[in-house]
């Protein structure tokens, strides 16, 4: 720390060119970084079942583009006239020019899968496009081709949204994006006003931002350098964004009130910024160590795409600390006093070195009822966390945007004629053990394919025993069996190839009971088998990230207490501030599992009322984020506990006299953060929104109930056992002084 001290302080101005160039080369790395993020709900599962399955459709069964965007059209006149068929066949002409579609299904009235309405206004056509990278690019080109041949005269009768996995990921990532800088551009200005309050001061209150948009620039740039690496979440763009804004602004708001306090006691303005790193910086330090380590928990799951989320987690935190340490109090060091210029407001919010008699008054009246204080914010806290029992994880697919987006609406129509299964394919690769297909095998083969048939919530199996009658009118007739039959077999005829469409799009929390009635009736057949298609890779990706949460919750708990307990040379404080940072996460958690999952207060939030799961990497993301950010309140608060009582208070007082001085500062950086997570919730994707929503609340009950109420109540119950710490331990623990 002294280095760093020494380095702000005596050489500001190479600090600040080092930063400003930085900043420079970062922005256009950064602006492309948004395009490089993606939502695959299965990014990074690179050996699963789904990805097997996936792979062998490409490799034996020529498969290449099995991805595929549904169109639907609305006609006037319909389909059934000459008119009406002649517009919708010029439009499939030129579809099927679309560079990266590789082959059109037109509608049709009968089939498996009618696809027509029996009147012919309302028509579903499929665009084959690849999977992968390539399906993004090809997508755009049909949405621009769709945009192109509405705006002709001759197509005013053909109305045309386009839906389909890839569509409604596309949409996921786009608006993901769009979201995260309109909360930027709403959260902005209320931020600076609210800062111009606390501070009084123009220029003070511009700092803050400065350290916010340099560490969130630079880590942006960083991102999209990791696209090249693995795929990298859209989540992560919004965990950044939050992190750097959030914790920039609690970082500033520390350091500019410990260099104001400086300045009073006199001496030049660089001396006061270099005792401003060693002081409040040290605090500043720790706090960002615990979000990193707390961010650094989504590095553990086996998924590249959370890892993407908690390297972004740690980028942005490391950075905004660094920016914090060196940059801001450069400035600080050649601002002076110019920091409290122009005066706009005589007096402040938080910004006094002296207590707030207020709440000093409101501590002792907690420190005197302390068990009351401990047992009525702990019971309140875990009714709250209640609903979490019943959470359950998935990817939402369309649910996972709001009403008003193409993707999810034209899934309206696609359900209305009875082709929502489309979207939720399920893909079974019979294993012949390397034996080749022969007519024997044909009974065995067809007897599985009829009990899947017979299984309940099946609209169709695609095999190759549909007959004629099975396809109906306009099905393509032996055309269509020929092809059915191609799409059956592999190369070598040792695999064979079946496609269940359910009745209708699986929601998140249907599809374990359907895969499993498909498991039991594959594990009868006789046949080795694998099980793929998007709802089991949306599955295995759930259980990838939700099977490691204890790993990542034990490893943030032994980090987290490791470092307090070197900062504060406590065994009791370590515990106390994992179990009520816990406390916490858990009643936001079960915020968002009554609002979003059960619908409780959805409306009225802007969040639809049917999304029925959260998002599999929620629970996770959330809890690191939490974690750590919870964790800021908590040393700032302990660290003055330990400072009076290192000066020779009493425990009580010391407790009194730390929330004092602290809760001015805390709260008015808790209403900042609130404004920079409850912005995220103006959004239309439902996890960035479910995001918001749970970080705004973690912060409102961490600054209040938990920070003013029960933490003084339990380090007013414990008394000495604070500060206890074995001898053999304390002669083996480094030695650091936290002041802030």
């Amino acid at each position: 720390m002294q280095l760093l001290s020494r380095l702000a302080s005596r050489h500001p101005w190479t600090v600040l060119l080092v930063w400003g160039l930085a900043a420079l080369l970062s922005l256009p790395l950064a602006a492309r970084a948004p395009a490089a993020l993606n939502a695959d709900p299965a990014g990074g599962l690179s050996d699963s079942e789904a990805t097997r399955v996936t792979d062998l459709l490409r490799d034996r069964f020529g498969e290449r583009d099995t991805n595929t965007a549904i169109l639907v059209t609305r006609s006037e006149p319909p389909l059934t006239t000459p008119q009406g068929q002649a517009t919708y066949d010029t439009f499939l002409a030129g579809l099927a020019r679309v560079p990266g579609v590789s082959r059109v299904v037109a509608a049709t009235p009968g089939g498996p899968l009618p696809t027509q309405a029996p009147d012919g206004g309302l028509a579903l056509t499929v665009a084959q496009i690849p999977l992968g990278d390539g399906g993004t690019p090809a997508l755009s080109a049909v949405r621009a081709y769709v945009r192109g041949f509405q705006a002709t005269e001759r197509s005013a009768a053909l109305s045309v949204r386009v839906t389909g996995g890839q569509a409604i990921a596309d949409d996921f990532t786009a608006f993901a994006e769009a979201d995260t800088k309109r909360s930027e551009f709403t959260a902005l200005p209320l931020i600076a006003g609210l800062l111009l309050l606390v501070f009084g001061a123009l220029v003070a209150t511009g700092l803050p931002l400065v350290v916010g948009l340099l560490s969130i620039s630079v880590a942006m740039a960083a991102l999209y350098g990791l696209t090249f690496l693995m795929p990298v979440s859209t989540f992560a763009q919004s965990v950044i964004t939050m992190l750097g804004l959030g914790a920039g602004i609690d970082y500033a708001l520390l350091m500019v009130n410990r260099f104001r306090e400086e300045l009073r006691r006199g001496g030049d303005s660089r001396a006061a910024a270099g005792r401003t790193v060693a002081t409040a910086g040290r605090s500043v330090a720790f706090s960002g160590l615990t979000v990193a380590i707390a961010m650094a928990g989504l590095i553990l799951p086996p998924v590249a795409f959370v890892r993407s989320i908690g390297i972004g987690g740690v980028l942005a935190v490391l950075l905004t600390v660094l920016a914090s340490l060196t940059a801001l109090p450069a400035l600080l060091a050649l601002l002076g006093e110019r920091v409290n210029s122009p005066r706009l407001f005589k007096v402040t919010w938080a910004q006094s070195t002296r207590a707030s008699a207020g709440w000093t008054a409101f501590a002792r009246r907690v420190t005197a009822r302390p068990w009351l204080g401990a047992l009525l914010p702990t019971a309140a806290l875990l009714i709250l966390a209640a609903p979490a029992l019943t959470m359950k994880t998935g990817y939402a697919g369309a649910w996972g945007l709001v009403p008003g987006v193409e993707s999810r609406d034209a899934l309206d129509d696609v359900r209305r004629l009875g082709a929502g299964g489309l979207l939720s394919q399920f893909e079974v690769v019979l294993d012949l053990q390397g034996e080749r297909y022969t007519p024997a095998k044909r009974g065995q083969f067809q007897a599985v394919v009829e009990e899947l048939r017979a299984l309940p919530g099946v609209k169709a199996v695609l095999s190759p025993f549909l007959t004629p009658a099975d396809l109906g009118a306009g099905g393509g007739g032996l055309d269509a069996l020929s092809a059915l039959t191609r799409r059956s077999f592999s190369a070598d005829r040792t695999l064979l190839r079946v496609t269940v469409v359910p009745d209708d799009t699986l929601r998140a929390q249907d599809i374990a009971a359907f895969e499993a009635r498909l498991r039991d009736t594959l594990r009868g057949s006789g046949f080795a088998y694998l099980l793929g298609g998007a709802p089991v890779g949306g599955e295995e990706f759930s259980r990838a990230i939700t099977g490691t949460l204890p790993s990542v919750i034990l490893t943030v708990f032994a980090g987290t207490f490791v470092l307090l307990m070197v900062a504060f040379r406590s065994v009791l404080i370590p515990l106390k501030s994992i179990v009520m940072n816990a406390l916490t996460v858990g009643a936001a958690v079960g915020v968002v599992t009554l609002v979003v999952q059960q619908g409780v207060f959805a409306r009225p939030l802007g969040i639809p009322d049917d999304v029925g799961v959260l998002d599999a990497s929620l629970p996770v993301l959330l809890f690191a984020v939490m974690f750590g950010l919870s964790m800021d309140y908590e040393i700032f608060l302990l660290s003055r506990v330990q400072e009076e009582h290192l000066r020779g208070a009493s425990n009580d007082e010391a407790v009194v006299l730390a929330v004092g001085h602290t809760a001015r500062i805390i709260t008015s950086a808790a209403v900042i953060m609130f404004i920079v997570f409850a912005a995220f919730m103006f959004g239309r994707v439902i996890a960035t929104k479910s995001i918001g929503l749970g970080l705004a609340v973690a912060v409102a009950l961490d600054a209040t109930v938990v920070r003013l109420i029960l933490v003084p109540a339990f380090l007013k119950l414990a008394g000495r056992w604070n500060w206890w710490l074995p001898a053999w331990l304390d002669r083996r623990l480094p030695h650091i002084r936290m002041e802030h």
